[in-house]
């Protein structure tokens, strides 16, 4: 079975931003370092496109990939002046594209929802060109803020298994760093984004792709 066929589609009404954009862009926009125009990005998991949308307006060449069909044609409804496509990231990643490899892959909280991080984390960096740099956020669990979240009770609702096509994977800045480094990339920046330090609402991690092999 396809991981196409086993997906739940999110079901996107709106081509507005998520709760969560502002607090992670700022730190999407730090990590990626100078944009040009013209710049070719990747954006794995993009939804309705709201964030290819952000680098739109700066001039990049923009692709966009997710499962959902919904939120696919919200996409290219929304910003037709970049691509849009249904398909999910892994080592065939280009080759499904036909395109060449990307000088920045951006995906925003996407991993936690995966049965198979590594396949994800392996594509985005075959996708990239030697010296390129991925850019990946999701929710930050750490030390402080998951005995917060047990004092007080809250797990049930943090982490609810009732919600279908929930989030199935509880990242760590450990742990993520680890699928990153297990790929291939090297230099891996953090920053915490939303509420007070080592309480953050989510994190981003950046890794760059080594200029030789």
């Amino acid at each position: 079975m396809s991981i196409a066929s086993e997906y739940r589609d999110y079901g996107f009404q709106s081509s507005e931003p998520s709760h969560m954009h502002r607090h992670f862009m700022p730190a999407v926009f730090a990590l990626a370092g100078e944009i040009r125009p013209g710049t070719r990005v990747l954006d794995v998991g993009c939804g309705n496109g709201y964030t290819c949308g952000e680098f739109l307006k700066r001039g990049c060449q923009v692709t966009g990939i997710d499962l959902s069909v919904q939120g696919v044609e919200l996409a290219r409804k929304t910003y037709p002046q970049g691509r849009f496509e249904v398909l999910p990231a892994d080592d065939h990643l280009l080759a499904n594209l036909q395109e060449e490899p990307f000088d920045l892959i951006v995906s925003t909280e996407v991993v936690e929802h995966l049965y198979a991080p590594r396949s994800y984390a392996s594509g985005c960096f075959k996708g990239l060109k030697p010296g390129g740099r991925f850019i990946c956020t999701t929710p930050y669990h750490g030390y402080l803020k998951n005995l917060m979240l047990s004092l007080f009770g809250k797990w049930d609702s943090h982490a609810n298994p009732l919600w279908d096509g929930g989030h199935i994977k509880l990242w760590s800045r450990v742990t993520l760093t680890r699928l990153l480094e297990e790929a291939g990339f090297q230099n891996i920046q953090f920053r915490g984004a939303g509420r007070l330090p080592f309480l953050w609402m989510t994190m981003v991690l950046s890794g760059d792709k080594p200029t030789t092999a």
